[in-house]
């Protein structure tokens, strides 16, 4: 008999279904469709690891298993080739990140066919394809046209080094994360998308989604919605400032405000006095990120600018303050502060020695987890009432009220109703929704991204370029540094700059800044539908065909961002008329990390895992014998914990892979990766292939053989439907270690085997159909039927019990009644022996289950 050879069985199938196309998706609305989706990858130089592995499988296995249960399944894959990463590359050696990117591109497709993935690789597309980036030029003037892109001078945080704005969460501890370069915070005109306008819609829609509850939960939080309260403070140059509240109701308790170091205010209200102050603290902040700038455990910082503002409720005068924790982009940039209901406000108080005022009496007994640890209730409310403890929970008003109103006494919930009618009355406020998500910044000052499709002329006005105009192709450059000055690479070609207008004969200026990665990514699961469609994006009939995605699957780690853009372009478009849809994916599923250990000189750099030895309890390195940190973290280049599919693959095969990935836990949790344990999971594949060429193949069926094969098909059938394929995986190696005992192997039974791991290891399960005698491809075939007698045994076990505890056990024909259980369990001596001088005073009987005899001694 010939043995499992992976490599032999491999590159056979690959080639076969390449030559046929087996997994080419035709546009054929007669049948049920399934549109599985990966969040397409970044083609990066390093290609890819066994981490990225899972999620493929996962989608694949999907993708398996709906052709198998009579699908039309669309499962592409394209390449988010637009990105920072390959123009620093271009600037470092001078290679045209097409060139870098094309190469990269031709790596991944080689490694995710050497996996075996059913893609229909006919759709295949790349973001920076001026066939595929037309289109998102064309959804830019969508966006434009319907006044949700617009200019503005905004406050970005912008990388000298790079040359490019980055989003927040592109900064770390004052540095980009490409490269550790300084960022600094710098005005610049930038374009902005008004995902604003749809806050209400992101978060609504959630309801209509089958996502993991965390992630809604994250995108609700992202967006922010809260109810509140806008209130107007007047000040002494006459200007007021608006601030925006959650907490009306303790207006008599703010003590002081605090103003973003950008408020345009800043400058107006300042005194001459405090000046300077000022200017040195604006300096001192100036290369703060956002996200640092809000970081809760970080030291309060902040300056008095030597003015007042009047609190509506009381006409008290309040100082005003400018600190790094108030942003401009979010709420007004003025922040009332009320430092005995507020954490953030209380510890800036009580560092700068500012008044501190409760407004609510403190209950203790309904919250006596909030009671600091070491102090009695008494005392806590003693310390909360002097201003040294903050209480941000609700109960009673105290000290609030002036000579207009009064709080005293109100809940929560009154007092915000007398509050917002007060302030109405007076002028001073309005009631009012808010939401934390700000409007999306779609600008950056690099070569290789999309160029916006506009022309700005000469008297201010703007025009965008018409679908005829379009793809709008950057020029070819051999210096892709950006400019210095916040431009651009593209400002230095001013013969594609500065143009004359062919439609209008005006002269005009392109817009050199290029949109953003994100823009990509943000539809290309539409462009799948119809890819090499030139007249339109996409063919409306296709789309309303394809749409809504069944199964998206992605990392974590792009639960917020990419998840809410694409969510958001896809509602314009809805509104456009040219998507059928709400919601772009109904399931969304994120795999779980795969960790690996990696290795560090203390204080030093990463090792390779080839130049560590493990000696006596320690990591050791090889050459120098220094001990090393260990640890087990998310696997990635710059840690050389990375392990490539190449390597497994060479040395165990695609499908034993595949199976260890999905084995080794569950789809969504953390996963910890162990090279020599794929072995064992090639050894379980050898043993299938056998029993397909085995000696003790029949064409006879057995009620054993029939009924393992039955049970195992129906079990991994549904674990494939639930995303439970580790459990898949485990029935199936239990179904190997029964039916190998078995004195012949029924064809048929082997048949539903292949079945079985067809979806999971689909080269293996292509050569046992073939080993068979069966013609063609496995993976359309449908799946056969489950015959449910064999699912269920004849016999069951009756446990026997006297006084609540067990005296016997009996595998039995079901259905059997209370008196045959009674009569057999008086006959059997380790049941009899406890009736001996008994009274039997009551039977408990379960069907199928249970016989308790309650008795008592005579």
């Amino acid at each position: 008999m010939d043995r499992y050879n992976h490599k032999k069985i491999e590159e056979k199938w690959q080639q076969y279904w390449d030559e046929k196309e087996t997994f080419h998706a035709p546009d054929d609305s007669s049948k049920p469709k399934y549109y599985v989706l990966d969040m397409f990858p970044y083609p990066s130089g390093s290609g890819l690891h066994v981490g990225h592995v899972a999620g493929y499988t996962a989608t694949d296995i999907v993708a398996r298993f709906k052709r198998h249960k009579g699908f039309n399944v669309l499962h592409p894959m394209g390449w988010d080739s637009f990105g920072l990463p390959a123009e620093q590359y271009a600037i470092r050696t001078g290679t045209h990140p097409a060139i870098t990117t094309q190469k990269n591109v031709d790596n991944f497709r080689k490694q995710l066919k050497s996996l075996g993935f059913s893609y229909d690789w006919s759709r295949e597309l790349a973001t920076s394809d001026q066939n595929y980036y037309k289109w998102t030029q064309w959804i830019f003037t969508k966006l434009y046209e319907k006044g949700l892109a617009y200019e503005a001078d905004m406050l970005v945080n912008y990388c000298p080094h790079l040359g490019t704005v980055l989003a927040n969460e592109e900064v770390e501890d004052g540095k980009s994360k490409e490269g550790g370069y300084p960022v600094e915070r710098r005005p610049l005109r930038q374009w902005v998308l008004k995902i604003t306008e749809y806050a209400e819609r992101l978060i609504d829609d959630l309801d209509l989604v089958d996502w993991p509850e965390h992630l809604k939960r994250v995108q609700r939080h992202w967006i922010g919605k809260s109810r509140g309260a806008k209130v107007k403070f007047a000040t002494a140059c006459g200007e007021n400032i608006e601030v925006y509240t959650t907490r009306p109701d303790t207006l008599f308790g703010a003590t002081f405000m605090v103003l973003a170091p950008e408020h345009p205010l800043v400058a107006k209200i300042t005194s001459s006095e405090q000046k300077e102050a000022v200017s040195s603290y604006l300096q001192k902040i100036a290369s703060k990120s956002d996200l640092e700038r809000t970081e809760l455990s970080k030291e309060k910082t902040g300056v008095f600018i030597g003015a007042y503002a009047v609190n509506p409720m009381n006409q008290e005068q309040i100082p005003i303050w400018i600190a790094d924790y108030v942003l401009m982009g979010y709420g007004t940039g003025a922040v009332m502060a009320v430092p005995s209901g507020d954490e953030r406000d209380f510890e800036f108080a009580q560092k700068f020695n500012l008044p501190i005022k409760a407004v609510y009496e403190p209950d203790y007994v309904e919250h006596p987890d909030l009671l600091p640890e070491g102090m009695t209730a008494e005392e806590a409310v003693e310390k909360v009432l002097a201003g040294e403890l903050c209480w941000s929970q609700g109960g009673k008003c105290i000290n609030s009220e002036s000579d207009e109103v009064s709080l005293n006494g109100l809940s929560v919930k009154d007092a915000k109703t007398v509050v917002i009618d007060y302030l109405v009355k007076k002028g001073a406020g309005e009631a009012s929704i808010s939401y934390k998500l700000r409007d999306w910044l779609f600008s950056r000052q690099r070569y290789w991204g999309e160029p916006f499709p506009i022309l700005h002329f000469e008297d201010g006005s703007k025009r965008v370029l018409e679908l005829d105009e379009l793809p709008l192709i950057p020029p070819n450059l051999e210096d892709f540094k950006p400019t210095g000055d916040g431009k651009s690479p593209l400002a230095r070609k001013t013969d594609w700059v500065e143009i004359t207008d062919p439609k209008t004969g005006k002269k005009a200026v392109r817009e050199t800044n290029t949109m953003p990665q994100w823009a990509g990514s943000c539809w290309y699961y539409l462009r799948f539908v119809d890819p090499h469609n030139d007249k339109e994006a996409w063919d409306k009939q296709k789309e309303k065909y394809w749409l809504p995605v069944d199964l998206y699957v992605g990392g974590v780690e792009h639960a917020v961002l990419h998840l809410l853009y694409a969510r958001f372009w896809h509602k314009v478009l809805y509104d456009c008329g040219v998507v059928s849809t709400v919601e772009p994916f109904q399931t969304m599923r994120n795999q779980g990390l795969i960790t690996s250990r990696s290795y560090r000189i203390p204080g030093g750099e990463y090792v390779l895992p080839e130049d560590v030895t493990f000696r006596d309890g320690d990591y050791l390195h090889k050459e120098t014998g220094d001990k090393l940190l260990s640890q087990v973290e998310k696997m990635s280049k710059s840690k050389l914990n990375g392990v490539s599919p190449d390597e497994v693959i060479e040395e165990f095969g695609a499908d034993a892979l595949r199976l260890y990935e999905m084995f080794m836990g569950p789809l969504e949790k953390e996963k910890i990766w162990n090279t020599d344990a794929v072995s064992g999971c090639r050894r379980f594949l050898a043993r299938m292939y056998d029993i397909s060429r085995s000696e003790k193949l029949s064409d006879e069926s057995s009620e054993e053989a029939s009924k393992l094969g039955h049970r195992m098909l129906s079990g991994v059938m549904k674990d494939c439907e639930e995303l439970q394929f580790n459990t898949a995986v485990a029935k199936m190696m239990e179904f190997m270690n029964a039916f190998t005992k078995l004195d012949s192997y029924p064809k048929d039974i082997v048949r539903m085997a292949a079945f079985a791991l067809s979806p999971f290891a689909p080269h293996t399960a292509e050569e046992m159909w073939a080993n068979i005698g069966e013609e063609g491809s496995i993976s359309h075939q449908a799946y056969p039927e489950i015959n449910q007698k064999y699912l269920s045994d004849d016999t069951t076990t009756y446990v026997v019990q006297v006084n609540g505890k067990v005296r016997g056990r009996f595998d039995l024909p079901k259905d059997q009644s209370q008196d045959q259980i009674l009569d057999l369990a008086k006959e059997h001596p380790s049941v009899s022996k406890y009736l001996v001088d008994a009274e039997v005073m009551k039977v408990i009987f379960v069907p199928n289950k249970l016989l308790n005899l309650v008795v008592k001694k005579v």
